[in-house]
């Protein structure tokens, strides 16, 4: 009895050990690939939240909810600065001419910041509406209106950049058409926008780039040519940001990276028209 008793004994034992062993011959792979599984597509997840697809010809790109945050950030933070800015160029004038193309140029810089500000958030804001109804299509028009904004406020600050240096520069007879020229292509530039918003992006690029550089011409052939070399150096930062303004869906960021180059010029620009347009005058 004791005999049979301990053969019984070690058959159920040897049982029990080929289960256990078959049994973790047979889920650990399963459970080792559901892992990788889950934390692939975790993986994936992660990456989709830096960047979305490429739009489609024709249509806006739509921003992740990261860039949606560094794009509002990004220039919400120049706001206040610009508004002190203004201040400051306004505080340096010696006579009206002065007071009111510091108007101008602040009014501009700080236009873009805000419109471009309000814009991201408005459209941070839609993104996040799911419900359809009224208040979404409210919310679509109104996206769509600040987008076009968006792309306005953008002639009109190329052309006030420009300004202090066509204003406070003395300029031959047939370069100070150049001041009331440019903003003929600004108002040039808002008609575009209303009609062919969206639909023709590189000609867009190429109405920028061309009120970008037209007004230059004129600058540089100044005899003053005190700044020149800060406002070179401010459209060529432009110029490099322009590479990011047309990358969403291939950057990440890439929106976000042009604000940041926006903001690196701007801040060049200011300085040569503090320098040596407002502070070397009330010296």
């Amino acid at each position: 009895e004791v005999s049979l008793s301990g053969h019984h004994n070690t058959s159920e034992l040897l049982r029990a050990s080929q289960v256990r062993y078959l049994s973790l011959d047979i889920t650990t792979p399963q459970s080792f690939s559901s892992e990788v599984s889950l934390s692939g597509h975790h993986n994936t997840s992660e990456l989709l939240r830096f960047m979305n697809s490429r739009a489609s010809a024709n249509c806006r790109y739509q921003p992740t909810c990261y860039e949606h945050a560094a794009n509002c950030y990004t220039h919400a933070l120049l706001i206040v600065p610009a508004f002190v800015g203004m201040a400051l160029l306004h505080r340096l004038s010696d006579n009206g001419w002065e007071r009111i193309t510091a108007w101008v140029y602040g009014m501009g810089l700080c236009g873009l910041f805000l419109v471009s500000t309000t814009f991201h958030i408005i459209s941070w804001k839609k993104s996040h509406m799911r419900s359809g109804g009224p208040q979404q299509g409210m919310g679509g028009t109104m996206e769509h209106c600040f987008h076009m904004c968006d792309r306005i406020v953008i002639y009109f600050f190329i052309a006030a950049s420009y300004a202090p240096w066509l204003n406070l520069r003395e300029l031959g007879p047939l370069a100070s058409h150049m001041r009331w020229f440019i903003w003929l292509m600004a108002v040039a530039g808002t008609v575009y926008v209303f009609n062919y918003h969206e639909k023709y992006k590189l000609v867009e690029l190429a109405f920028y780039m061309m009120m970008g550089f037209s007004p230059a011409l004129v600058v540089t052939s100044m005899s003053n040519t005190e700044g020149l070399y800060e406002l070179a150096c401010g459209g060529l930062i432009y110029c490099m940001g322009v590479v990011f303004f047309k990358a969403d869906g291939v950057i990440p960021f890439a929106h976000a990276i042009w604000h940041v180059f926006v903001a690196l010029a701007a801040a060049v620009h200011y300085y040569a028209i503090w320098k040596y347009l407002y502070r070397s005058s009330s010296h």
